[in-house]
């Protein structure tokens, strides 16, 4: 094998080279635990450089990221190199190239991977790790069904060319391995963290590709933004809202999650994403949307859609904006959580009925502080519980507020809800939160002599 840098320290260099490459896999790596998920994820991205090879011609090339090398020659002083930061992709990379290799030569192979076989990163590894080996195969049957599924031979002939004339790779090589893991911190947990939203837009603008303009629009209008405006609408109401109209409790809004908010490619021609196209501009938190410019436009509609539910309360609802700003009561967590779980509420019931309607508004807000009222300690895990209906011996109600939202065919159901407004268990009510449920108790017209 030859030198993959020829003297150099960084090169950018094709898939096709590097995978033939001496590549070791250390000790001290981590099993290998891509799932199908990442595999299907990596296979598309793969399928669109080709497209948009075709499109652009052969000077268009798709990096794969960069990947960190320790050169570690061996007692024969033949060049190999350990793998740093990179294995996961390279090793399903390399099930790729070997899935296609083998459809190419006609193999009749069983259904089970032998990972001693003639490809640089497999051959050279013996996988006795037996989470790496459950993962490869499961890994490596994915493959194989995709392109089963896909049983042309241009398009596998597409995808093998792919790794030599259009993926490719940034490689950092390091002689020290002192070297190799300050690098490897660097680049992973150093400088400014890049949020989830920073990932979409990124996403939703490399799917907008094919048109320039629109992509200037879109990024003046995420730049007029403040970024912890755009960080708190999706974290704080736009992902617990989707998780709790499904009946799912929520969680936090990480990089994992991106995927909920990636829409549909309407190239894919599904049925779901015709309708995505048709729907629009209209937007509805929980059903999809078109990837690409709508993504943009759904960010700037629910940030000004939340303005406006926040400034109705402000000036329509002055007893329930009185004790939603109340400075003793908003020193309480808990409060917080609960003033929180309210918004969600009245932002849920808007975008799905387009009108504020008293009764509403009154359940919704009963619904979310009589859990104040209910709980000594209010943590953000009993909101989670309570938003989903889960049911609890301390719960005055106990139902899926958002999933009867996502549900309900009129405004008027959710007026007609039957909110209690009477503590479940009168014994252990607290002292410290009865003004609050006197306040919701006059709120709902009921007089306090009345219970």
């Amino acid at each position: 094998m030859s030198d993959l840098f020829q003297n150099e320290d960084i090169i950018v260099t094709s898939v096709d080279k590097l995978l033939n490459a001496n590549l070791i896999i250390p000790k001290y790596q981590r099993s290998y635990k891509w799932t199908v998920k990442n595999v299907n994820n990596l296979l598309l991205d793969i399928k669109e450089a080709i497209d948009n090879s075709e499109k652009f011609g052969n000077e268009f090339k798709y990096r794969i990221g960069t990947i960190i090398l320790y050169e570690n020659n061996n007692e024969y002083n033949h060049q190999q190199y350990e793998i740093v930061d990179g294995q996961q992709r390279i090793i399903t990379l390399s099930l790729i190239k070997y899935v296609l290799e083998e459809l190419n030569n006609n193999s009749n192979n069983e259904n089970y991977i032998n990972v001693n076989i003639n490809n640089s990163i497999l051959k050279n590894n013996y996988f006795f790790d037996e989470t790496t080996r459950i993962n490869l195969n499961i890994n490596y049957k994915r493959i194989k069904d995709y392109f089963s599924l896909n049983n042309s031979i241009e398009f596998h002939k597409s995808f093998l060319e792919s790794f030599e004339k259009i993926l490719e790779a940034v490689v950092v090589k390091v002689d020290k391995i002192s070297e190799a893991f300050q690098l490897f911190d660097s680049q992973n947990t150093r400088g400014k963290a890049l949020y989830p939203h920073d990932l979409l837009k990124a996403y939703h603008l490399r799917e907008m590709k094919d048109d320039r303009y629109q992509m200037i629009l879109a990024v003046k209008k995420w730049e007029e933004k403040d970024d912890e405006e755009i960080k708190i609408l999706l974290e704080e109401y736009l992902f617990p809202i989707w998780n709790w109209s499904k009946g799912f409790k929520t969680k936090t809004f990480s990089s994992n999650e991106i995927d909920v908010y990636k829409g549909i490619n309407e190239k894919y021609n599904y049925t779901y994403a015709k309708r995505a196209v048709n729907a629009m501009p209209y937007f509805q938190i929980g059903e999809p949307f078109i990837s690409g410019n709508d993504f943009f436009e759904m960010i700037h509609y629910y940030s000004i859609l939340l303005e406006d539910v926040k400034k109705e309360i402000k000036e329509n609802y002055n007893k329930i904006y009185d004790i939603l700003e109340n400075k003793e009561y908003c020193k309480s967590k808990g409060f917080k959580y609960a003033k929180n779980l309210f918004y969600c509420g009245v932002l849920h019931y808007y975008d799905k009925f387009n009108r504020f309607d008293n009764g509403a508004i009154k359940k919704i807000f009963t619904y979310a502080f009589m859990l104040r009222v209910d709980m000594e300690n209010l943590s953000y895990e009993s909101i989670n519980k309570y938003a989903i209906g889960e049911s609890n011996e301390r719960y005055t109600n106990e139902r899926p507020l958002f999933m009867i939202i996502n549900n309900a065919r009129l405004h008027s159901e959710i007026t007609e809800l039957d909110i209690i407004i009477d503590i479940k268990n009168k014994d252990k009510k607290k002292e410290n939160w009865k003004m609050l449920h006197d306040s919701i108790l006059e709120i709902n017209g009921v007089k306090k002599n009345e219970q």
